[in-house]
C-alpha cells in the first residue's frame, strides 16, 4: 500500500508537468524505492548515481559551511537532474527537459518530495 502511494506521488509529478521526463524515490544508500522512469533508464544506475551525488553534495555543503544540504541540481546540454531530500532516508530524483520552467519544477518537486517523505 505504501509503495502504491509513493508511486502515485511520482505519477502525479510526472503527469503534472510536461517538463518532467522521469522521477524516482531512492534511499540514501542507492536502493530504488519507487520509480516513474522511461524504459531506456536503468533503475539501479539511476539509484547509484543519485546516492553518489547526494553524498558528494552533503559533504560539499558541510565542508564549505553551507549548512544542511537541501537539493542538488545538475545541468547538462539536454536538461537537468534534480535531487531533493524526501525525508531523512530518501531522495527524490527528477529528470527535467532543458526547456523547463525551473521555478515551477522546483515547486512541484519540493511538494512531491515532502509528500513522499511523509509516506516513508
Amino acid at each position: 500500500m505504501r509503495e502504491e502511494l509513493i508511486q502515485s506521488v511520482l505519477s502525479d509529478l510526472n503527469g503534472g508537468s510536461a517538463d518532467v521526463e522521469a522521477s524516482a524515490i531512492i534511499s540514501t544508500d542507492g536502493l530504488t524505492i519507487a520509480t516513474a522512469l522511461s524504459s531506456t533508464m536503468d533503475e539501479s544506475r539511476v539509484g547509484a548515481m543519485a546516492a553518489a551525488m547526494l553524498s558528494l553534495g552533503e559533504r560539499t555543503a558541510t565542508e564549505l559551511a553551507r549548512g544542511n544540504l537541501e537539493q542538488v541540481m545538475i545541468k547538462g546540454n539536454n536538461g537537468y537532474v534534480l535531487l531533493i531530500h524526501a525525508g531523512p532516508e530518501a531522495v527524490l530524483s527528477v529528470i527535467v527537459r532543458k526547456e523547463a520552467r525551473l521555478g515551477l519544477v522546483f515547486l512541484d518537486a519540493s511538494r512531491a518530495a515532502k509528500a513522499a517523505g511523509e509516506l516513508l
